[in-house]
């Protein structure tokens, strides 16, 4: 369902796509963030499905106010222009759109610069309560990770070969959480980037049913503490 709610971001109000609301008793809302690409069918779907296997509320917001890249030119053209502090603003806005819906407890994911921005949230909207970045991480200017109070479910691909995002990278990644202490798990994958994107040719099924069960696990225990 489509939807629209406040953001502080100065393009104004931001529209998403809102999944699992009053379906069932489903009480935990999550917030999954779009991949480069925008809000495009694929990650409406990828909510979807989180919505009704994991048995959340989910809701996508739509950074990129109605744009869809189709080819990678396009998607970094579009991400090139994007203003990150105001995608953080959209995100939060999204929160608080859950929440006033009667959802106390928002967790949010994120695939690529979708699991950039999810850390970017973890450290800098305080009505998030866990978050789980998939192959993403925030540039330095945006946030600093060492200082995430909330817990984290981390899903890198060992095979990534993305600059910013290969093994290396993430291991840098890793001991900046440590050198603050951020409560987090780490699971790497026999993988490439973007394995839970079944648009992808890097698509691992096997890998994404394992992250998707333990996304659901985690989300549960931390939304019901």
């Amino acid at each position: 369902m489509r939807v629209t709610f406040k953001s502080d971001n100065s393009l104004g109000d931001c529209p998403g796509e809102l999944s699992g609301h009053g379906e069932g008793d489903r009480k935990l809302g999550l917030v999954v963030i779009q991949e480069w690409w925008g809000m495009n069918a694929d990650i409406i779907q990828k909510a979807k499905d989180i919505a009704d296997d994991g048995g959340f509320v989910t809701i996508v917001p739509d950074l990129y106010r109605g744009k869809v890249a189709l080819d990678f030119e396009e998607a970094g053209h579009i991400t090139k222009g994007l203003d990150w502090d105001g995608a953080v603003k959209d995100i939060r806005g999204s929160v608080q759109y859950l929440q006033s819906l009667g959802y106390k407890k928002i967790g949010v994911t994120g695939f690529c610069m979708g699991g950039a921005l999810s850390l970017a949230a973890a450290a800098l909207v305080p009505e998030v309560t866990a978050a789980a970045p998939f192959y993403g991480i925030p540039f330095e200017s945006l946030c600093d990770v060492s200082r995430i109070k909330i817990p984290l479910q981390c899903h890198f691909g060992e095979l990534d070969i993305i600059p910013g995002l290969t093994v290396k990278d993430q291991d840098t990644f890793k001991a900046k959480l440590d050198s603050g202490g951020v409560q987090y798990e780490f699971y790497s994958y026999n993988a490439g980037h973007a394995f839970a994107n079944n648009a992808s040719d890097n698509f691992n099924k096997e890998c994404n049913d394992l992250a998707m069960t333990r996304l659901y696990k985690f989300m549960k225990d931390k939304l019901t503490e």
